[in-house]
């Protein structure tokens, strides 16, 4: 029996890539890493030339990867994603072309997040996606715990005054943590994660979900306005459907509470990012101050009216990049791959259109 091949379109960063390339080798899987993202390819080519092949290209560029995939007729029977590359149905229609030797059949990604992959045309297609949710939970918690913190004490500004040799004193006090409450929007893994951190500091907590999880100290709200109007800070943790896509626009900022801010490592669509800037812009508006970790457009295509403004702390979608969060996903979606092209998916994260 001819063993299943993999196209890792981006590998696990630096020393994590070893672990992951052993897992897939272990599990009798033929590689092909893509270079693109990867450091040291040269030191990548001397140790792992004899049992891992090579590609380079921008998996970004639907032309290229579309060539890629589907090179010399062969094809890949599973691919693997980290960075979400966006996986799309004329792509999925050319990688599971039934002319090629090795028609895509699995998709597997190395985090939670699954809005990269158009999910009817892979079920049209017959391609099962499969993720890892839960790896990052306490990465992303901690991150927006972060964010908080850095925007409650006004961090950004003072860390800016002072390398400009000022010495800014804060015109009012800043606020304790006791004496926020923190609305939490999605009570899954992630944002029940947040709501632990943030009861053990002393923060009164509350949170909207389609379902409450047990245990969690966040106490529950009946709706999005009544969450908005009564939290100092706003954490967003839901993924990008089309019930979600565009959920925080311009009313819902308006309602939020005077001097109020609003976090989102969750992802970019969910937040009107122009309503979300000129809300910043404006002295006159309640909310304050806003952390954005994922954006509409990422990566090569970034690009975003939030740049430049004092009161937005913005970072590149990297809330769930620790060492442990990245080694678990990682280790998972090979897991998870080969238990699929291997006719095992009892127990296997599916995700369904």
């Amino acid at each position: 029996m001819r063993k299943a091949r993999i196209l890792l379109l981006d590998a696990a960063p630096g020393e994590l890539m070893a672990r992951e390339l052993d897992r897939l080798l272990g599990h009798g899987l033929e590689i092909t890493l893509n270079l693109r993202r990867v450091t040291d390819r040269t030191g990548t080519r001397e140790t792992w030339g004899d049992r891992v092949e090579f590609t380079d290209f921008d998996a970004f560029d639907e032309a290229a990867l579309t060539a890629a995939t589907v090179r010399g007729g062969e094809g890949y029977d599973a691919l693997k994603s980290r960075a979400g590359v966006p996986l799309r149905a004329r792509f999925l229609a050319a990688a599971t072309d039934p002319a090629l030797a090795r028609p895509l059949r699995v998709i597997g990604r190395a985090g939670a997040g699954f809005d990269h992959v158009e999910l009817p045309a892979a079920a049209r297609h017959g391609v099962t996606v499969t993720h890892t949710p839960g790896s990052n939970a306490g990465a992303v918690a901690e991150f927006a715990l972060a964010q908080l913190l850095a925007l409650t004490r006004d961090l950004p500004a003072h860390n800016a005054t002072a390398h400009r040799g000022v010495w800014r004193s804060p015109a009012a006090p800043a606020a304790q943590l006791s004496e926020l409450t923190l609305g939490i929007v999605g009570l899954g893994r992630i944002g029940s994660a947040l709501a632990g951190r943030a009861a053990a500091l002393g923060m009164d907590v509350q949170g909207l979900s389609r379902q409450h999880r047990a245990g969690t100290p966040a106490r529950p709200v009946r709706s999005l306005t009544a969450l908005l109007t009564t939290s100092d800070v706003v954490s967003l943790h839901l993924p990008l459907t089309a019930e979600t896509r565009g959920m925080i626009g311009r009313a819902e900022l308006a309602a939020m509470r005077p001097g109020s801010i609003l976090l989102n490592t969750a992802r970019g669509g969910i937040v009107d990012e122009q309503a979300l800037a000129d809300a910043l812009r404006d002295p006159g508006h309640p909310l304050a101050a806003a952390a954005v970790d994922t954006f509409a457009h990422e990566h090569a295509a970034f690009a975003s009216p939030l740049s430049g403004l004092p009161n937005a702390l913005l970072t590149p979608h990297v809330a769930g990049m620790t060492r442990s969060a990245m080694s678990t996903a990682a280790l998972h979606c090979a897991d998870h791959v080969a238990a699929l092209l291997g006719g095992r998916p009892e127990g296997v994260p599916v995700v369904t259109a």
